[in-house]
């Protein structure tokens, strides 16, 4: 199953759900896209993927500027996996294909 397509993705942190949404395209290991949330789009970057597992990541500036290191796993229409949010940690993800 292809990464490629936009997706619905929810972080599950300490301040609430927090939804995006992810738009992907992979070149074979590479990976490439944007993801857009609280009205901003910023492109992803060091994009990757190896067989199901899919790595990015995401700088953002609200509610405090931060790089957010995606790790999840590809399974049909679904992309879960956890978020390292700098050093509050790290928290869950849950995506399903939009």
């Amino acid at each position: 199953m292809s990464v490629d397509g936009t997706w619905n993705v929810t972080v599950n942190s300490p301040m609430g759900a927090q939804p995006s949404t992810l738009t992907l395209t992979a070149d074979g290991g590479a990976l490439t896209g944007t993801q857009s949330a609280q009205g901003n789009t910023q492109p992803i970057a060091n994009g990757k993927i190896d067989g199901d597992t899919v790595t990015w990541s995401n700088s953002i500036t609200t509610p405090f500027p931060m790089t957010l290191e995606f790790t999840g796993k590809l399974d049909g229409d679904t992309l879960n996996g956890s978020v390292k949010a700098g050093s509050f940690g790290s928290f869950p993800f849950t995506g399903k294909r939009a």
